[in-house]
């Protein structure tokens, strides 16, 4: 079978620059899954609810008349208090349990807050629209959205932000030692309980931030956050925890090997190829395991 993409050399540059803008995204959304998940060791069904959720509250900014771009300020404040909420009402539940019982408590948080977005914002696809304009590149043969481009620069810098908080901050030192060793963060007097309420707080501020881009750059729908959970699992898994060029690179990757299953398959099994690579992945980490313990023997 002959391939468009292949045909045209000019596609797969066009695919691998789409590819990337849009994993670096990915990647933002995938770095507060590893924080969380790292500190609390808590896998969030929910990721990508929230991220939606944080979607909304640019699109509203939008409909207010503000420029939806501002929600890049707004929505992760927000956000961090709902974070915040959740882990008050809910996750501290659930926080050294049982793997699978943080797993169940975060799909039925998943559930709700699809239903609550469907009840309050309807069920309609919509789009904070930018007007950022299009760039284009190689005598107009390649076009890139702005929109694209400000997500992506606005991801790095927040990424990076991030980092420097954990590094030089007295909660971001906090969170590390509560990661690497919770009882000894405990002993020497950290408040592990406020650590892990942050920590949920940051991950869902990273998901507003990210769900504010994602209302500017694609489009919003009360049940279109499980991809992105998908996403992000897929990433942490890949690059680790803890390992923030890993996730930036493996996000990367992901954006492209969608971009270009696109071009291949078409549009409506996009979808279903990244699903489809999951799966490819836990069979192969699960193999992997499985050698070591014969190793092991």
């Amino acid at each position: 079978m002959d391939f468009l993409i292949f045909q045209i050399p000019i596609l797969m540059v066009q695919a691998s620059m789409d590819g990337i803008l849009l994993g670096i995204l990915f990647a933002l959304i995938a770095y507060g899954m590893a924080l969380q998940w790292g500190v609390m060791n808590i896998i969030n069904i929910a990721q990508g609810e929230l991220v939606i959720l944080g979607g909304y509250i640019a699109y509203f900014m939008y409909m207010a008349g503000i420029h939806p771009a501002f929600g890049v300020i707004v929505s992760p404040i927000v956000m961090y208090f709902v974070g915040w909420g959740l882990y008050k009402t809910i996750i501290f539940r659930v926080v050294d349990r049982d793997l699978f019982i943080s797993i169940l408590a975060t799909f039925g948080i998943s559930i709700l807050t699809q239903q609550l977005m469907n009840f309050v914002f309807g069920s309609d696809v919509v789009v904070a629209q930018s007007n950022f304009g299009t760039t284009m590149l190689f005598n107009s043969m390649v076009t890139l959205p702005n929109s694209k481009i400000f997500a992506a620069v606005v991801s790095v810098i927040f990424a990076m932000l991030l980092v420097l908080y954990m590094r030089r901050s007295k909660l971001g030192r906090a969170i590390r030692a509560t990661a690497q060793n919770a009882r000894a963060a405990k002993i020497l007097g950290v408040d592990t309980e406020s650590v892990y309420a942050a920590t949920f707080g940051i991950n869902a501020a990273l998901c507003g931030v990210a769900g504010a881009l994602i209302a500017i750059t694609f489009t919003l729908h009360p049940y279109v956050g499980l991809p992105y959970t998908v996403r992000s699992f897929m990433i942490v898994i890949i690059a680790g925890l803890g390992n923030l060029p890993a996730v930036a690179l493996s996000g990367m990757g992901l954006g492209v090997f969608e971009e270009f299953s696109d071009y291949i398959l078409g549009t409506e099994f996009r979808i279903a190829a990244v699903f489809l690579l999951l799966v490819l992945i836990l069979v192969y980490r699960r193999f992997k395991l499985a050698r070591k313990r014969e190793y092991l023997k």
